[in-house]
C-alpha cells in the first residue's frame, strides 16, 4: 500500500508562515545536520494556487530555519498562479527560491503561459514571478523555441 506523508514544513520545524505548504510524497527523510528534508516517490508541493511535483523535493532551510529553496527532479511538473499570471509547464528539475519568488527550471524546461497564450522552452529558464520575466538559454542542438499565436485585426 503506498504510504503517502503529508506535513507542514512549519509543524516539522516550529517555524511560523504565512501560508500553508503541504508536502505529500512516498516517504519523506530528514538530515537535520545538513537542514534539508527529502520527500522522496511521488513528490508534491502545494502552497496557495502554486503547484510542484517530481521524483523527488529537497527543501532547505538556512540557519535561521527559513525555507531557502526547493529543488524538485525526475519528471518535474508544476502549476503556477499569481495576479495576472497563469503558467503551466515540465522539466527534468527545478528550483524554487521563496525568498525572491523565482524559478530556475532546467534540462528540456517547457512553460505554457496560460494567460498570455505564449510557449516557451529551452534547456533553462529563469521565471521572476514578482516581475513576470523570464530568461531563456537553449545551445547549439536545442536552440530557444517561442511560440505565440498573431492577434488577427479586422
Amino acid at each position: 500500500m503506498k504510504r503517502v506523508l503529508s506535513i507542514w514544513i512549519a509543524a516539522l520545524l516550529g517555524l511560523a508562515v504565512a501560508e500553508e505548504v503541504e508536502i505529500t510524497s512516498d516517504s519523506m527523510k530528514a538530515i537535520n545536520l545538513k537542514k534539508e528534508i527529502h520527500f522522496i516517490g511521488h513528490a508534491k508541493i502545494v502552497q496557495a494556487h502554486n503547484m510542484l511535483q517530481g521524483d523527488e523535493i529537497i527543501v532547505y532551510f538556512n540557519e535561521n530555519n527559513e525555507t531557502e529553496r526547493y529543488e524538485a527532479v525526475g519528471n518535474v511538473r508544476f502549476e503556477l498562479s499569481q495576479k495576472n499570471a497563469s503558467y503551466k509547464g515540465h522539466a527534468n528539475k527545478a528550483i524554487y527560491l521563496p525568498l525572491v519568488s523565482k524559478y530556475l527550471l532546467q534540462d528540456k524546461a517547457v512553460i505554457d503561459d496560460l494567460v498570455n497564450k505564449r510557449h516557451l522552452a529551452g534547456e533553462e529558464i529563469v521565471l521572476d514571478m514578482r516581475s513576470g520575466n523570464a530568461e531563456i538559454k537553449g545551445n547549439r542542438k536545442k536552440p530557444v523555441k517561442f511560440i505565440f499565436d498573431m492577434e488577427k485585426k479586422k
